[in-house]
């Protein structure tokens, strides 16, 4: 039995970390706690570097990037930085020096380096570097607290010599998602500090936030190794969402579900200390849902009235993929939001409807081809991630050691452990299934970036102005970026859930495809309360809770949106075919 997470049983050390996928409530917690601190007359300060950050709407007052106290909670101080625009500015400061001295193709290339989510992170990273090393903020707070933590790799690249020169200006790789950090050298000093503090187990710990899922507690498993193996392992695991009573058939499904996921955690966690949160029946906003959420009460659901929500269903994005005549659909989201099961379900609409269909995931854990059979129409293929990058990143070291000195190759090796790199190693493995299947639908299941295929295009132009030896592009990604910029061809369905976090992403997931010039139409919602007919009293208040993000994404979506039920069963056959009603 996880016990509850009280701070005022625990013997916290000056800097707290939260960190997790998007969605398990890091900002939730964070806020809560640091209300919490505070109250026990504590001086905290809350730092939020979240591009997708909420903190204005969680403390429901105006907030800045210099720290706003609030009158309501004596000793508590909120900053909440940019990091986007922190990123922008750092990206310009890099590239602007070359802007009419290289050609445009080398700038435009340049840039996208700096596009994408790691950069942001540097940035973010860059902000608060100054309140860890900063000894007045230090002797002014009992407690500073980070919503959003930095990853073991980008700490890892910033430990390298190599992240300091300007070797990325003579890579030939083609693979950078960091781009040039010696841009950030003056800095290099206080990064130093900063890390060296985050290591400190007697000052800072991390806390790694997961809701009992499978998908979020791999995630954290993930982030615990990796911060684990550059010496940041003073952690704890914090379960968000617990559910406290289960007394109706949802309601006790959702309650095995999550039982099983915590009996069946990764092993990478089980000697960490661990606690829990249970799930409540109120969004965290304002101050007496703060105050609340960390006691073992349910709470008091929200009682205002809504009108119900009348969605489209998923029949009918896939009776419009059939009547367009589409040959390549994407599934695109964050990882949780369900990507395999809309896809699985897509391919078998397709297939109903006389298609001849190509399924092909990086989740070789569904065992999709135990549910789906060739008989329906459906072939399957299932990429194993791990062995693509492997084999990517070996192709591209082994390319690299003829021309690179071994601080250069330790930098590369590291930044071939990037986001980025991941998403471009499995595409090239896509691209070939694609180039494979001209006769038949191709259902994809986890899509790349608009960063990455930008950056796959860039490197393109690149070797159009300057003969490159290394980093060539397979002839199947080269025809494919055109197919995916082909609305008459190609879909992208972006899947998401009714939260802020996950509406937020999906957003950003949507305005980087329209940089790399490729428009979805439809909005895919995942694991809807609303409409359930759930009894239980918290997850009712949950479905209410909904109805203001369906809303949000019918408006963005500009009324191209599905509403996918939650799943009370396992995947199957005929549990897919029941999300096609």
């Amino acid at each position: 039995m996880l016990k509850r997470f009280d701070p005022n049983e625990m013997d916290l050390t000056r800097y707290l970390f939260f960190t997790g996928k998007g969605g398990v409530g890091k900002t939730s917690t964070a806020c809560a706690l640091a209300v919490s601190l505070a109250d026990g007359g504590k001086q905290v300060m809350l730092v939020s570097t979240d591009p997708a950050s909420n903190l204005q709407d969680v403390f429901q007052t105006d907030l800045d990037n210099k720290g706003v106290v609030l009158s309501e909670v004596p000793g508590l101080t909120v900053a909440n930085f940019d990091p986007e625009t922190a990123a922008a500015e750092y990206r310009e400061s890099v590239v602007g020096p070359y802007r009419g001295i290289l050609p445009d193709a080398v700038v435009a290339n340049m840039e996208e380096q700096l596009s994408g989510s790691c950069t942001v992170e540097i940035a973010a990273f860059n902000e608060f570097s100054g309140f860890i090393t900063d000894p007045g903020v230090a002797g002014r707070y009992d407690h500073i607290i980070f919503d959003t933590a930095p990853t073991g790799h980008t700490l890892r690249m910033l430990q390298l010599p190599s992240a300091w020169t300007g070797f990325i200006n003579e890579s030939t790789h083609g693979a950078s998602c960091l781009g040039q950090l010696a841009g950030l050298e003056a800095k290099k000093d206080m990064y130093a500090r900063a890390v060296t503090t985050l290591a400190d187990g007697e000052r800072t710990t991390l806390v790694l936030v997961s809701r009992p899922e499978d998908t979020s507690l791999a995630e954290a498993a993930r982030a615990s190794g990796e911060l684990a193996g550059i010496g940041v392992d003073n952690q704890l695991l914090l379960i968000n969402g617990l559910l406290q009573q289960a007394d109706d058939p949802l309601s006790e499904s959702i309650r095995q579900k999550q039982q099983a996921a915590l009996a069946g955690m990764p092993e990478e966690l089980a000697g960490l200390d661990k606690a829990a949160l249970f799930l409540k029946p109120y969004n965290v906003t304002g101050l007496t849902n703060l105050r609340a959420f960390l006691g073992d009460e349910e709470g008091s659901p929200e009682t205002t009235v809504v009108p119900a929500f009348n969605g489209q269903s998923l029949s009918a994005v896939v009776d419009d993929l059939a009547d367009r005549n589409l040959k390549v659909i994407f599934t695109m989201g964050k990882g949780g939001v369900g990507k395999t099961t809309i896809a699985a379900t897509v391919a078998l609409g397709l297939a109903r409807r006389g298609k001849n269909v190509h399924l092909t995931t990086t989740d070789p854990a569904a065992h999709l081809s135990y549910v789906l059979q060739q008989a329906d129409g459906i072939t399957i293929s299932s990429i194993d991630e791990k062995a693509e990058v492997q084999r990517y990143r070996r192709e591209v070291l082994e390319d690299a050691k003829e021309t690179m000195s071994a601080d250069d190759l330790a930098y590369l090796e590291e930044e071939l452990s990037s986001p980025c790199t991941q998403e471009i190693a499995v595409f090239r493995a896509f691209a070939d299934v694609v180039d494979r299947s001209e006769d038949e639908v191709v259902v994809i299941d986890t899509a790349p970036t608009g960063h990455t295929l930008l950056l796959l295009d860039a490197t393109q132009s690149y070797h159009r102005e300057i003969e490159r030896s290394k980093g060539d592009i397979p002839p199947a990604v080269k025809r494919l970026l055109p197919r995916l910029r082909d609305p008459e061809l190609t879909e992208v369905l972006i899947v998401t859930l009714p939260e802020t976090t996950p509406y937020y992403e999906a957003r950003r997931l949507e305005e980087d495809l329209a940089r790399a010039g490729i428009h979805s139409r439809w909005w895919v919602v995942n694991s809807c309360l609303h409409g359930s007919g759930t009894t239980n009293r918290v997850l009712q208040a949950k479905s209410t809770s909904e109805i203001g993000w369906l809303n949000q994404i019918q408006d963005t979506s500009r009324g191209q949106m599905a509403l996918v039920p939650w799943q009370t069963g396992k995947l199957s056959e005929e549990n897919l075919l029941d999300l096609l009603q």
